[in-house]
């Protein structure tokens, strides 16, 4: 089994439910005690969430990369991004490194591939959203993307950086994205990528009349995939 290397903290609400669901698939596919064999590098999101705010991406740049680096001096076979918005600069990390960072949106378009979908909503950071180097991933793979409108933008980007942050996740916000869920469905999506790896702890797949892409799974799956290779 090879190491993965994941930069967590990003945030560790969500940095839990990848170290749980990296260690539950590698132990559904190996059964008995096993585990996945993980090093951690968990960085301060108080260092990353006004860098981010800035778009000050090359600041983001060298503290992930100085992770990544880390992660591979530790002995990691490949290197995880846990989260959708740091993907932007996923190139700059895997320059840095001579071990593969496990994509995002490569894994979710396979995914969505895998499903036979053609047209799908985003919801996550409004850079996520808003930006292209998400879109393009899927878009290279016959994906339309929509996004929701700049209002609803704004709800979730909030509720991402100044709730799901600090571990506040309120049954009034889950109603709200349900209502922004169902907006998208009526405007043609045949499946919601939750692409930001803290909506997956509000909302679920019985919560949407279409599949759900929960991005820290789909992400831990190619993870452990390459692991197990």
């Amino acid at each position: 089994m090879k190491t993965i290397g994941l930069i967590g903290g990003l945030t560790w609400y969500s940095t839990l439910d990848y170290y749980r669901l990296l260690n539950e698939l590698v132990n559904k596919h190996l059964g008995g005690v096993h585990a996945a064999r993980v090093i951690l590098n968990s960085v301060d999101f108080a260092e990353i969430k006004p860098l981010t705010e800035q778009q000050d991406w090359q600041g983001l740049a060298e503290i992930m990369c100085a992770a990544a680096k880390s992660i591979e001096a530790g002995g990691a076979d490949c290197v995880m991004i846990g989260a959708n918005t740091m993907h932007k600069i996923a190139d700059e990390v895997q320059a840095a490194v001579n071990i593969p960072v496990i994509h995002i949106a490569d894994a979710v378009a396979a995914a969505i591939k895998s499903k036979q979908l053609k047209k799908v909503a985003l919801l996550g950071t409004k850079y996520t959203m808003q930006l292209d180097f998400y879109k393009d991933k899927l878009s290279q793979q016959g994906i339309t993307v929509i996004i929701p409108g700049e209002a609803a933008i704004e709800f979730i980007n909030d509720t991402i950086y100044n709730e799901f942050g600090k571990g506040i996740f309120l049954p009034e916000r889950k109603q709200q994205y349900i209502r922004i869920i169902n907006a998208l469905i009526e405007q043609g999506a045949e499946g919601i990528i939750l692409g930001c790896t803290e909506i997956p702890i509000l909302i679920k797949q019985q919560d949407c009349t279409v599949p759900v892409f929960d991005t820290a799974l789909v992400h831990a799956m190619a993870a452990v995939e390459f692991a197990l290779r």
